[in-house]
């Protein structure tokens, strides 16, 4: 396994401003890149990228970096991509987050909690809940212990059930369309717009 290519905020922020600017890909669900992203950046989400991939790379001919919030589902978008023989694939080391704290701007919409700040908000209520509940009814512990050996086994796997859950919640929906023909269409139209210019 080859280590994946990382690319700092600042070297991406040169780049964008370049006659030619690479293509970069926001893997986060559609409810987290509407709070915020980077201008230009086009939303896949993870579970679309991985679903439609081949469809996808066929319409990046050009320098591709990832982002996400972290950079860990960035990592598995990258290894999705370089499978299918995709090999000019960066990550935006730190994700949005470094973007952010490095003071570079991003396209703001509708605040919203980022997912894995969901995801602890849930699976620490449950065990909470569990725990003081299992006072009254034992076997509630064993709640809080499936909901430990899932965060194990997410961390372990690199994945996240209950994350994936949650995105597909209405609060995490955007109020426009995210589905693959509606990226292939912006991709393909980003296309045309740089061979007019060129």
């Amino acid at each position: 396994m080859t280590t994946p290519a990382t690319i700092d905020s600042h070297d991406l922020h040169q780049l964008l401003g370049s006659a030619t600017p690479p293509r970069v890909l926001d893997v986060r669900t559609p409810g987290e890149f509407e709070t915020a992203h980077i201008a230009g950046a086009y939303n896949v989400p993870l579970d679309l990228l991985r679903e439609h991939r081949d469809e996808i790379i066929g319409h990046l001919d050009q320098d591709v970096v990832l982002v996400c919030r972290s950079g860990q589902r960035a990592a598995q978008a990258e290894e999705t991509l370089r499978t299918a023989g995709l090999t000019n694939v960066h990550i935006l080391d730190g994700g949005i987050t470094a973007w952010e704290t490095n003071g570079f701007a991003v396209n703001r919409g509708a605040q919203r909690w980022d997912l894995e700040r969901q995801v602890r908000l849930v699976a620490g209520s449950l065990v909470l809940t569990a725990v003081l509940g299992s006072i009254a009814a034992p076997k509630l512990k064993w709640l809080a212990a499936g909901i430990g050996g899932g965060l194990t086994f997410a961390a372990v796997s690199n994945t996240c059930a209950m994350g994936m859950l949650l995105a597909k919640l209405p609060y995490n929906r955007p109020t426009t369309t995210c589905d693959a023909q509606s990226v292939v269409a912006q991709l393909l139209d980003a296309n045309t717009t740089t061979q007019k210019v060129s």
